[in-house]
């Protein structure tokens, strides 16, 4: 008797490598992917994939490409049920900070590029797939924001929404977008966004993900943050597995903290003051500008199963409280795209870094 296919229950999101064309995402696939799949000893990997802008339009315009890929990824023992549809491109430069959010939704690329993100999604999703995920930003960033900006953001996300109804009526199953409150952007926080998205878009195919590093920095509590997406008659269509680093004195954790301070990426901080959480928009605003008196939290993604190095802690405790509120249903990837900006990261060792993670999560996440 032939043994069961064994598919591993988390994804991981593969915008922690650089994807320039397709031919570089398959081999993306050979060099990581496929030995990540192969340490987990397991069947089928499923992937949270990222496409920039320029490859996930190729793909949705041309469906023979797009059917090759599909074949790829089953040849691989790989699955796509999910799309990382923030940052548009250039996530791998030398410094992104405030570029991951452009375009935002004011622009008619962001539209374009989810609907050409939809469009891959639908041709790839396995088929016993019960509907596909397509995240993205919480709008843009914070500043600036006016009126006008709300208004062509709400007319974008609508013409998006007629979108996905197409393609869910064209292939049999929903393409939900899954929008992902950020530090420092227009949808700050869940409550935010719950407050934006409710009595304004269709919740069948618009909903939140849930990014447990970003809910941890807010400082909010998973049960009531999740009863609160529910209320609002909203749901939680995916769930991006993260951890944030927290420093309990961040005074005497400064000097560590400071290994952390590196160039490409934005790392958002807020201390959780007893008069309100305070806000710097990057380690080296908090060094300046946030008195240090309380815990703070960093919007540094670190790896689930590694310790960070003390005085500090990472939030994984926070993860483990969203998920048991949420319960089954949503997608769930690990997204931790630093692994490349870690102090002391080690390139030849990220494919064991990804499956020790996949390990964790399969073995600590609630099911």
């Amino acid at each position: 008797m032939d043994s069961p296919v064994t598919t591993w229950p988390v994804a991981y999101c593969t915008n922690v490598h650089p994807a320039t064309d397709v031919a570089g995402l398959v081999a993306q696939f050979d060099r990581y992917a496929v030995p990540v799949r192969e340490l987990l000893g397991t069947d089928v990997l499923p992937l949270g994939l990222w496409l920039p802008a320029p490859v996930s339009h190729a793909l949705a315009g041309d469906p023979a490409q797009l059917a090759a890929l599909r074949r790829e990824l089953d040849a691989r023992g790989l699955t796509v049920s999910t799309l990382n549809a923030f940052p548009y491109g250039g996530f791998h430069n030398r410094v992104v900070k405030h570029a991951v959010y452009w375009p935002d939704w004011t622009d008619p690329r962001r539209v374009a590029y989810t609907v050409d993100s939809a469009a891959v999604l639908a041709g790839l999703l396995p088929d016993d797939a019960e509907y596909g995920s397509v995240s993205t930003l919480p709008l843009g960033w914070g500043k600036p924001w006016t009126a006008r900006h709300d208004d062509a953001a709400t007319a974008a996300i609508a013409r998006l929404t007629a979108r996905l109804r197409a393609f869910s009526i064209g292939h049999g199953r929903p393409i939900r977008l899954a929008v992902e409150p950020e530090p420092g952007c227009v949808l700050d926080t869940v409550a935010d966004a719950v407050g934006w998205l409710a009595n304004r878009v269709d919740p069948d195919h618009v909903g939140i993900c849930l990014d447990t590093c970003h809910l941890a920095v807010s400082f909010a509590d998973p049960a009531e943050t999740v009863a609160t997406i529910r209320r609002a008659g909203l749901s939680v269509v995916k769930v991006q597995a993260s951890a944030a680093l927290e420093a309990a004195d961040p005074i005497a954790a400064q000097a560590v903290l400071a290994d952390f301070d590196e160039p490409r990426y934005l790392h958002q901080v807020r201390e959780n003051s007893p008069t309100g959480v305070l806000a710097a928009d990057d380690l080296p605003d908090a060094f300046a500008g946030l008195p240090g008196e309380h815990p703070w939290r960093v919007h540094f993604h670190v790896p689930l199963h590694i310790a960070p190095p003390a005085p500090l802690t990472a939030t994984t405790d926070v993860l483990t409280d969203t998920l048991r509120a949420v319960g089954p249903g949503p997608h769930v990837e690990v997204e931790t795209y630093t692994w490349p900006v870690l102090p002391g990261a080690d390139p030849a060792r990220l494919a064991t870094g990804i499956a020790g993670e996949l390990r964790w999560a399969a073995d600590n996440l609630p099911s």
